[in-house]
């Protein structure tokens, strides 16, 4: 896609940070800085850079409503929650979301810890609970909830 092409699919509607308490305490904010090590004050900040920053899509929250499972935003351990979704992208895609550019590094895989919230949550979002990202811009850069995602190459 050129650069006059790219459209803007989605938006940012909610981030969140895991505190470095013993609660590992999750919080929703409406901004954070970022740079290529992930979220600053994230506890998972440059843990393992190719899984520092998951993205996921309101739409797994609809496939759990329609399943009878209510969860809050949050729940499936996300950074960042879009309206759009990016889980047709694979490694390599960009996305940029407000000035930042993102890299699908890998689906995000299944998780013991989904099975505490609802037993029946790993097999039903086994391909739809999200993707990792990392930041491939250079020096640090905000994403703010409400700033466009456009997604600069795959297709969509």
């Amino acid at each position: 896609m050129k650069e006059k092409e790219k459209m803007t699919q989605g938006k940012v509607i909610e981030l969140f940070i895991t505190k470095d308490d013993e609660n590992k305490t999750r919080l929703s904010v409406d901004a954070v800085s970022v740079d290529n090590l992930g979220f600053i004050g994230d506890k998972f900040r440059g843990k393992n850079l190719e899984r520092s920053i998951l993205l996921t899509s309101t739409d797994s929250y609809e496939i759990t409503k329609n399943n009878n499972i209510h969860i809050s935003t949050g729940t499936l351990g996300e950074n960042i929650l879009i309206d759009v979704n990016p889980y047709h992208l694979v490694h390599g895609n960009q996305l940029q979301i407000g000035s930042t550019i993102l890299e699908v590094t890998q689906n995000c895989t299944l998780c013991k810890g989904l099975s505490t919230v609802d037993s029946k949550l790993p097999k039903l979002l086994k391909n739809d609970r999200g993707v990792f990202v990392k930041v491939v811009s250079s020096g640090t850069s905000n994403i703010k909830v409400g700033d466009a995602v456009k997604i600069l190459n795959g297709n969509y």
